[in-house]
This record gives structure tokens, C-alpha cells and sequence, in this order.
């Protein structure tokens, strides 16, 4: 499972089918956005087959954003089974991601 970018109608359905996700939701413009990504696609690959490592642009699917509360960006939510239990805002060191991702497969 490789990076995905998800868009509303197909949302549901690819966190409920996987067992953990980690959805990055950004924007183009947002310069932290863009710092995070190299790590959130790194993620992607090192997490291949046990984790859904998926993005969601902000602008093209404001109602996921909305749905989730996003307020600002970069934030990170963490789904197990289709709902969230956990969250990163803003830019932070891998092992903050990671930390969850290991203790949650």
C-alpha cells in the first residue's frame, strides 16, 4: 500500500479496509506541508503491507477536513478500524509518528 491521496468517496472505504492509517492532511502552499512530506512518504514504503499511509489535500476535499476538525496544517490523524484515536499537529520528528504506528499494528 503505497502513498495513497484520498479523496471523500473513496475515504471510508480505504481506512475502514485497513487495519491502522495515518492520513496527512496538507495543502500545496503550506510550506510545513511540504517539510513533512519526504518522512510521510518514507512512512509510506517503510510501512508497505501494515499501515495505510495515505494524504488528503485540504483545498480539493474540504469536507474531510471539515469533518475532522482540521484546523490547521500539517495534522497527522491516526485511525484504527475506521476511527481516529490519535493526532499530530505541525511538523515533528519521525519517532513521533512512528511511536504510534509500532505500538498500534
Amino acid at each position: 500500500m503505497a502513498l495513497k491521496h484520498l479523496k471523500t468517496a473513496e475515504f471510508d472505504a480505504a481506512v475502514e479496509a485497513a487495519p491502522l492509517a495515518m492520513v496527512d492532511f496538507w495543502a500545496s502552499w503550506c510550506g510545513p506541508c511540504k517539510m513533512l512530506s519526504p518522512l510521510v512518504e518514507a512512512l509510506a514504503e517503510q510501512y508497505d503491507g501494515k499501515a495505510l499511509v495515505a494524504k488528503v489535500n485540504v483545498d480539493e476535499e474540504p469536507d474531510l477536513a471539515a469533518r475532522f476538525g482540521v484546523m490547521s496544517i500539517p495534522t497527522v490523524v491516526f485511525l484504527k478500524n475506521g476511527r481516529e484515536f490519535d493526532r499530530k499537529v505541525g511538523v515533528m520528528p519521525p519517532d513521533a509518528f512512528i511511536s504510534v504506528l509500532d505500538k498500534n499494528l
